[in-house]
């Protein structure tokens, strides 16, 4: 007989409808759900639809009959609430184990009956998410308190999996997924469960989104949520409940695109009514879900509340000559999540880890966390956030603390703060016990910090498979059973044989695993040490050219340890360190993500001695002491501010320029109103010194000489600077004068970024185009609605990350099946913005416009771009724009400035 797994490779699988839809029609009374078994069970059993199972087992398989005779290739055991942690609402929990075994069994029978070898029929064993979450507090007071551990729902889901696989279902369908941490202890246990049974069977997941958000009631993103579930072995992966058809193809199309496993659906029978029951008829349905079948989107489809056998017949007759989805291959790069997913892709060439929530490091962090002032040391971590950090580090470890208690109780705060939540946590430790703890408490995908084979390799394994099985990428340290690596042999020595154990022995992925070869402080007095920073970046640079997959990280505090207390120097060395380790290929770092120094702030004497001492071309560290104990006179004596003031003696758009570059807006609002009188219009301001100053901040940033964290602090200063010199602009706008266009701008859903659409929508409300700004995180139904609402001339779409660029594609093509055909205007991050257009051209009948810099555009007319061409020019990606130009000047690809686009000389428009 073929398996679900060959099936399912041929045609598009019918999953069965709603269970409890179908048990309302038989109007049961409470004598039925009791009988004679459970006559003295106290309270009212009426409505636990599950205690059917073993009181009216004739209807349950009357059901699971109807639905294989409508065509159902699998149906489901009626266990969605048959765990002990729902079943104690009814008093029922001594039951769990005989409603698996007996509910199963129930199913084989019913599907054997039908089964032959042309059409054979599964059972799907139903593990719902339980009525409690591990991720919320039920109490807005105290947002660290959970009526559920991970533990305990780990041993509930074990023993209902353990007899699902006994009573003989062909899969384990883990639905209704709301909150993330629920389901990775579900998986958990799914795990632990086929080990004990000697049974391995597929593993089905279907999420709910709680609003159109396209979020879980956790907060999750889709994205965020296929990066936590990715270490499991998913079979599909799915959408249930909440929403009709027709709202649910948004994020269909989303997890299709996402997703390298087998797709699955069951919505509801439209919206609910205002008495909750559900309208929809058959027909009316079948319709919606021909998008999904037309779109191919799809392995597996079926149908939730208000769904009947009628429902499932009416399906199957659209899906018999559907073709089914293929799966999208499975992804190269690192994915980490919290609320968000991040994308530890090239395009970033260093993810900054913030390194103040470390009691071992951050002497008022061990204060706050000692006196229990959880509010203050959140804010710790939530200015992390704002100054750029992309992934925080906690660190518990102190003598005086219970180190796995403050761990789950900060990181259960941390969940309820959406602002900090929504990037990765990497859970620090030396000590197991404490990194269990916090794998306990996160629904996203974290960092392990750290293990290493200090203890040898069993040990190791046991950790890093432990590890995986949580569903964590891992910190490898530079350290076995001699010690720790402090040369460069010694460094590649052990993460080589490290990686070779942890792909080998367990499969784990290489891009999860991330070196740290050992930061070690120089300029110890010790001549041993000079070569330890240049020996880190050589082994960097051997990593990442032998142990495919894997990254490069570190403590980079620890290099400048001997200067502790010249916040200065050492802030110099960690940049001067940063610019030469990044081109060997670290890719993430522990910093403070609010340093002030840049590499090209440091002048040319001192940055020649630091690159001495780091890169040990010479004995200089006698110099950079000297060095650091002038620099600290300095400070002491006031001479070192009067030198940071010397910018403000330069010409007002210097000291603009400066400010940008700086990310400085204490002075922004005099040197704004010097210049106003010397620019006969205020937006020219912001093309003249304020733009010179962010294009300056590009350039360094793409030299490797500055860093995401400023690059933020410079956004909000120009932000700043246009928010002063906006009552200017809008008075300089002549009354009555007839609109240019109107303009839809919004960054779209999952991105916050909105500086380059600002801009944009500033130049063109000079120029009496009407903006209509939806700001940031706009999902593209709210695009498309406001398009065609307000008649719009042509539409700005802006982000900065990789994912929103995939979301500015789900948009055009939204916008395309919509009828709307105006421009659309792509901004983001230089060359991935570039593909983002030409990835649009084939789905959007319009033209699409993608802006590279506030100075000019590419334009492209997706209905010239045939196929002849296409791979032409997308094989001219890395040429320079000169040469774009001189290739593309015809009719597919214009390069249009932005004065002419302000003169409207844009016909486009």
């Amino acid at each position: 007989m073929l398996q679900l797994t060959d099936v399912i490779k041929e045609r598009i699988l019918l999953l069965d409808g709603a269970m409890g839809t179908m048990i309302q029609a038989y109007k049961l009374t409470e004598e039925d759900f009791r009988s004679e078994r459970f006559a003295n069970l106290p309270g009212q059993q009426k409505g636990n639809n599950d205690l059917l199972i073993l009181t009216r087992p004739d209807i349950i398989s009357e059901i699971h009959t109807r639905y294989l005779k409508a065509g159902a290739d699998i149906i489901e055991t009626n266990t969605f609430s048959s765990q002990r942690i729902s079943m104690a609402d009814y008093g029922c929990e001594h039951l769990c184990r005989e409603l698996n075994l007996e509910g199963a069994r129930l199913a084989r029978a019913c599907a054997d009956q039908f089964s032959t070898p042309e059409k054979p029929r599964f059972v799907a064993g139903s593990v719902g998410p339980t009525n409690r979450t591990c991720s919320m507090s039920p109490d807005v007071n105290d947002p660290a308190l959970r009526l559920l551990t991970y533990d305990e729902l780990v041993s509930a889901y074990q023993e209902q999996m353990e007899a699902l696989l006994e009573g003989g279902v062909d899969a384990l369908l883990l639905e209704t997924i709301f909150d993330t941490l629920n389901l990775k202890a579900g998986l958990y246990a799914a795990e632990e469960a086929m080990q004990v049974t000697g049974r391995r069977v597929p593993i089905m997941l279907s999420m709910t989104v709680a609003d159109l958000s396209g979020r879980t009631l956790s907060g999750q993103s889709i994205k965020a949520f296929l990066a936590s579930i990715e270490h499991a072995p998913i079979f599909s992966v799915g959408l249930n409940c909440s929403f009709g058809a027709s709202e649910m193809k948004p994020f269909l199309e989303e997890l299709a695109a996402e997703a390298p496993y087998y797709i699955s659906c069951y919505p509801n029978a439209g919206l609910p009514n205002s008495l909750g029951e559900y309208d929809q008829s058959a027909e009316e349905m079948t319709a919606q879900i021909q998008a999904f079948l037309d779109e191919g989107l799809l392995n597996i489809l079926g149908g939730c509340c208000g769904t009947t056998d009628e429902y499932i017949a009416s399906f199957g007759e659209r899906i018999a000559v559907a073709k089914p989805h293929v799966p999208v291959p499975q992804h190269e790069y690192m994915w980490l999540s919290g609320l968000d997913r991040l994308v530890a892709s090239p395009e970033i060439n260093f993810l900054n880890i913030g390194e103040r929530c470390n009691v071992a490091g951050s002497r008022k962090f061990l204060r706050l966390i000692k006196e229990g002032n959880y509010v203050e040391a959140c804010d710790i971590a939530r200015k992390q956030v704002e100054d750029g950090a992309q992934i925080i580090d906690i660190n518990m470890d102190d003598g005086l603390l219970d180190a796995s208690k403050e761990m789950t109780h900060f990181l259960n705060i941390l969940a309820s703060e959406p602002d900090v939540a929504r990037i990765p946590f990497m859970i620090d430790s030396s000590k197991w016990e404490v990194i269990e703890a916090g794998l306990k408490c996160v629904q996203g995908k974290c960092i392990v910090n750290s293990i290493s084979l200090k203890e040898g390799e069993e040990a190791f394994l046991d950790h890093a498979a432990k590890i995986r099985q949580y569903g964590a990428a891992v910190v490898v340290m530079a350290f076995d059973e001699e010690g720790q690596a402090s040369t460069y042999n010694r460094r590649i020595e052990i993460c080589s044989r490290a990686y070779r154990l942890l792909v080998e022995k367990l499969n784990f992925p290489p891009q999860d695993i991330i070196f740290d070869p050992n930061v070690l402080a120089i300029c110890t007095g010790m001549a041993e040490h000079n070569d330890y920073a240049r020996e880190f970046i050589e082994a960097t640079r051997w990593i990442r050219t032998n142990l495919p997959g894997a990254h490069v990280s570190g403590g980079v505090s620890n290099l400048s340890f001997s200067f502790r207390g010249n916040t200065y120097l050492r802030e110099a060395m960690h940049s001067v360190f940063l610019y030469h380790a990044i081109q060997a290929g670290m890719d993430m770092g522990i910093v403070n993500p609010s340093t002030a120094v840049l590499y090209e702030d440091i002048p040319k004497e001192q940055l020649q001695l630091i690159e001495d001492v780091i890169l040990n071309r010479r004995d200089a560290s006698e110099e950079l002491i000297a060095l650091a104990e002038q620099l600290q006179g300095q400070q002491t004596g006031g001479e070192t501010k009067n030198k940071q003031d010397e910018w403000r003696k330069k010409s007002v758009e210097e000291r603009l320029e400066y400010a940008i570059i700086k990310g400085i807006s204490t002075h922004l609002n005099e040197d704004l109103h010097e210049l106003l009188p010397q620019y006969p219009h205020a937006v020219n301001i912001i093309e003249g010194p304020l733009m010179r100053g962010m294009n300056i901040v590009g350039d360094l940033f793409g030299a490797g000489k500055m860093f995401l964290p400023q690059v933020i602090k410079t956004a909000r200063t120009m932000k700043a600077a246009v928010a002063i010199l906006q009552p200017y602009i809008e008075a300089e706008r002549v009354v009555g004068q007839s609109s240019a266009g109107k303009a839809l701008m919004a960054t779209v859903k999952g991105d916050v970024h909105d500086i380059g659409k600002n801009i944009v929508g500033v130049v063109l409300g000079c120029n009496n185009y009407e903006i209509i700004d939806l700001g940031i995180m706009t999902p593209a139904d709210k695009i498309v609605k406001t398009a065609i609402d307000e008649q719009v001339d042509f539409i700005g779409l802006s982000g900065l990350i990789t994912p929103s660029l995939e979301e500015m594609v789900i948009t055009a093509k939204a916008l395309n099946e919509a009828g709307v055909n105006c421009p659309i205007c792509i901004g983001g991050a230089t060359t991935s913005a570039l593909h983002t257009a030409l990835k649009i051209a084939p789905v959007y009948d319009g033209p699409v416009i993608y802006v590279k810099d506030a100075s000019q555009m590419v334009i492209t007319a997706s209905r010239f771009m045939n196929e002849e061409t296409k791979d032409d020019f997308f094989s001219e990606l890395a040429t320079t724009q000169a040469d774009l130009r001189e290739k593309y000047n015809g009719p597919r690809v214009k390069t249009i400035s932005l004065n002419e686009a302000r003169n409207k000389k844009l016909q486009l428009f």
